[in-house]
């Protein structure tokens, strides 16, 4: 079977076998904002030479994207996912498309919430993780973390931390004193915006602390993204890690291991898994509707 999962900036194929081992792998720069009016181009190329069902998940089943999808209700689990695929034979000359639906909560007094992608993820994540109690983080340009129970995704928050630092540091005061955003991480800056994040004053003033360590040269320009990212994820991870003992980390190394170690800086145990999880989500949802 053919997966792929088709993001707002990024496009990854895989060919898996019948036992849902990555047998290839295509990545692209084609995100769904990138190919507008030409998916179905994008796709065929992506694929060509590949055989087999092909399910796609992320923003490509968003109003945005190629066919718009509905929201699944929290609960959900495999089976229900599964179910509410849908497929379209007209889009692809010669092919079978099947969209995974995304996910949807209302659980914060009445505020939906929603996600489109990492639900594929989680679904790679539960296979692995089996029955049990689990919270799950997405760390990305919106954060997602995830509660699951015995097979189920019961629950979900999105957090804004990735967006948040990106304005930040570009569009505001606090970037005029900063230097390269590329620079390798300074982990003693970042853990002291960790640190900074469990005082009182609230994130709004421990924000502007960022420039006055600038002006005071209390941190160097180029440790101050660094304590940027410290206060934000700090905020975030006492927002929402909960009494877990241990958090599940779903994401990009670099990015998957800083969590991590504000995590270990606060005492709280993590375990890091693999981004193309959602390769695995999609081989479990297509063996659900018997496609593999």
């Amino acid at each position: 079977m053919i997966a792929i999962d088709w993001g707002t900036s990024s496009l990854r194929g895989y060919l898996l076998d019948a036992d849902g081992k990555v047998l290839a792998q295509r990545r692209g720069s084609d995100g769904i904002l990138a190919c507008q009016g030409r998916f179905d181009a994008v796709l065929a190329g992506l694929v060509d030479g590949w055989d087999g069902p092909l399910l796609l998940s992320g923003m490509i089943g968003s109003r945005n994207g190629w066919v718009e999808q509905p929201y699944l209700p929290c609960p959900a689990d495999t089976a229900a996912l599964a179910q509410a695929m849908r497929c379209y034979d007209a889009l692809l000359p010669g092919r079978a498309l099947w969209f995974v639906p995304g996910v949807s909560t209302g659980e914060q007094a009445g505020v939906p919430d929603v996600m489109r992608g990492e639900e594929t993820q989680l679904v790679g994540l539960i296979a692995a993780l089996g029955d049990g109690a689990h919270v799950a983080c997405l760390p990305g340009t919106h954060s997602k973390w995830a509660q699951i129970a015995n097979g189920q995704l019961t629950g979900f928050a999105t957090v804004m931390t990735g967006e948040l630092y990106a304005v930040l540091r570009q569009h505001s005061i606090l970037g005029k004193l900063m230097g390269d955003d590329h620079a390798a991480l300074d982990a003693d800056a970042f853990l002291q915006g960790v640190d900074r994040s469990n005082d009182p004053g609230g994130l709004s003033h421990h924000l502007f602390g960022t420039r006055t360590l600038g002006l005071f040269e209390r941190l160097s320009s180029a440790a101050l993204p660094s304590y940027l990212s410290g206060v934000l994820i700090g905020h975030e991870l006492r927002a929402h890690r909960g009494a877990h003992a241990i958090v599940h980390l779903v994401g990009s190394p670099a990015l998957a291991q800083r969590y991590a170690l504000a995590l270990q800086h606060l005492g709280v145990e993590s375990r890091l898994h693999p981004e193309d999880l959602a390769a695995a989500g999609l081989f479990a949802l297509a063996r659900q509707r018997g496609l593999a």
